[in-house]
């Protein structure tokens, strides 16, 4: 799970980076709300935990603009001020939760957990996804869309299912043999060279630069894989 911290206390960042990397997590990391807004905007991330006061772009803009944008990303916010009315502020811009600091570890962690087995981006490994973001381009599962720069791009069923096999196992190096028996079927039977023309498809229509790809990645010797 890819987690995204935009914090500006350096020690609360080092402490919740140390403790959300043992807990098994992939952390990123931005100091101010401008640089933590344009990571949020164009990578994919399981969780945001953003702080209200910020430099350079507050928690509330933050996240106002990122569901604005259609990101879906789920949001913890983490607040000095214990006021209800800066808590309900915070949920009708689109937080899906608030933790006011001081906090203990073993709370922020709970609530993180809530979070991420509750939301429908996260869901991986089998689970499903309702929508997911990557670079320019947005994929909406249930309606089986697919939209990059504004514009629809015209997937085939094999190339959607393919697609959403590689973004539900993200990170995972998978096999040419092992694509084939997951996306489609033991009674198929195609070559594995069926696998390389889709990719190479894939590539060609979601892609900036398909001869060198920044989400759909060869593994040399290995497979393929979508960088989480």
């Amino acid at each position: 799970m890819k987690v995204l911290l935009v914090e500006d206390e350096e020690g609360l960042v080092l402490t919740l980076t140390d403790r959300l990397i043992s807990e098994g997590f992939n952390v990123t990391s931005a100091t101010d709300g401008r640089d933590g807004f344009e990571l949020a905007a164009s990578q994919p991330f399981d969780l945001l935990i953003l702080d209200v006061m910020l430099p350079k772009k507050n928690g509330y803009d933050i996240c106002r603009d990122l569901r604005q944008k259609g990101i879906a990303t789920p949001v913890l916010m983490l607040t000095a001020k214990g006021e209800t009315i800066d808590k309900v502020l915070g949920l009708k811009l689109g937080a899906d939760d608030y933790l006011t600091k001081p906090f203990e570890m073993i709370e922020l962690l709970a609530r993180v957990e809530a979070l991420l087995r509750r939301s429908p981006v996260s869901r991986a490994n089998g689970q499903g996804t309702d929508t997911f973001k990557f670079g320019e381009v947005s994929i909406d599962f249930k309606r089986a869309e697919v939209v990059k720069n504004n514009d629809t791009v015209e997937l085939s069923a094999m190339e959607f299912k393919l697609l959403q096999f590689l973004i539900e196992n993200r990170g995972h190096v998978h096999s040419r043999d092992h694509l084939l028996d997951e996306v489609w079927g033991y009674d198929a039977m195609p070559s594995t060279r069926t696998v390389d023309v889709h990719i190479a498809w894939l590539r060609q229509k979601l892609e900036d630069n398909p001869k060198h790809p920044s989400f759909i990645q060869t593994v040399h010797g290995m497979g393929y894989k979508f960088a989480a």
